[in-house]
């Protein structure tokens, strides 16, 4: 399996989204450019600009017509996939961070962090058909959350919204009255910042991954935790293969450490574990800092990581992966 090395970033990757014909990947950086690329050879199609900060989150339309992008220069912003033009502009007083497309794309969750005193909040947005229609007015703003929110997403049928961040806490939101339905039990949850979150294709179940060096599976409706991975490193990244019982795990220590880490001691490998058994499958090296964002392909044959290296390094599978044993 040979990765195709993919070099337009200037700056650690923060995010990467397939759309969800899988024939596009859209990858983020502090690099303020939003890229687009092939998916099936890495060829770069062109670059969103018009951001002044990093970009920490993307979204695309489930028609592939449009992207929404989240950034530290205080607005998430709408474009046109096709042309890259820039459609319109949320602006917020903090960064924002995490953003998501409702199932429809009449909805857009987006979260601010905390800054200069505010607190850190949950915006829902509608999205107009027309971009001439579009209000940057939120429908609802949850509060209540410590600490910066990294991911935020939309549960089953748009019902309900699953927020995880600083505060290691996974809370479950009523999207019609803003309510705070669930909070996970602080005995079997996380005990640092959770990084990252991952639906899976159904949404019945979701992924978080913590700097606590483990990474979590709950029901997305009941909040039950299902199973925990445990790694050596914290975890950055997380991914859920659509195909078969895999997730995968992408980490490594902080930034700030990673100039006395041999890149050979393995610690910035992509870990695969086997989703219901719990264990670790394999692995995939390469990348010469802490891993930051893994996605897999909607079709489950290919994956890519994002790291702290500047690269996005997309993965297509050998035909033994497929004969991986599984229960």
């Amino acid at each position: 399996m040979r990765p195709i090395l993919m070099k337009g970033h200037e700056r650690p990757l923060t995010f990467l989204k397939y759309n969800r014909d899988g024939d596009l990947l859209f990858s983020c950086a502090k690099d303020h450019t939003p890229t687009v690329w092939f998916a099936d050879n890495g060829e770069r199609l062109g670059t969103y600009r018009g951001h002044n900060g990093a970009v920490w989150c993307c979204d695309v339309s489930r028609d592939s017509t449009r992207l929404i992008t989240g950034s530290a220069d205080q607005s998430a912003m709408l474009w046109d996939v096709q042309t890259g033009k820039q459609l319109f502009t949320f602006n917020f007083d903090s960064p924002a961070r995490a953003v998501d497309f409702s199932v429809g794309d009449k909805l857009s969750v987006i979260t601010t962090d905390p800054f200069m005193g505010l607190p850190s909040a949950i915006h829902v947005k509608r999205i107009a058909a027309d971009p001439d229609d579009q209000i940057g007015e939120s429908v609802l703003v949850l509060k209540g959350p410590q600490g910066r929110i990294n991911r935020a997403v939309w549960g089953p049928l748009n019902r309900t919204i699953i927020s995880a961040g600083e505060d290691a806490v996974v809370r479950i939101w009523d999207t019609e009255t803003g309510k705070l339905l669930k909070e996970n039990d602080k005995d079997i949850g996380h005990k640092k910042t959770i990084t990252s979150l991952a639906k899976s294709t159904d949404a019945s179940h979701f992924l978080t991954g913590s700097l606590d060096k483990s990474a979590k599976l709950w029901d997305s409706r009941t909040l039950t935790l299902i199973k925990t991975y445990v790694t050596e490193r914290p975890v950055n990244a997380v991914a859920m293969s659509p195909l078969l019982n895999h997730v995968v795990l992408g980490g490594g220590q902080d930034a700030s450490s990673v100039t006395t880490t041999d890149h050979r001691a393995g610690k910035f490998e992509a870990k695969f574990y086997d989703k219901i058994l719990q264990e670790e499958i394999g692995g995939v090296k390469g990348h010469f800092g802490p891993i930051n964002a893994l996605a897999f392909n909607p079709d489950g044959k290919s994956f890519s990581s994002g790291g702290e290296d500047g690269y996005v390094r997309l993965h297509h599978f050998d035909p033994d992966y497929f004969k991986i044993p599984s229960i």
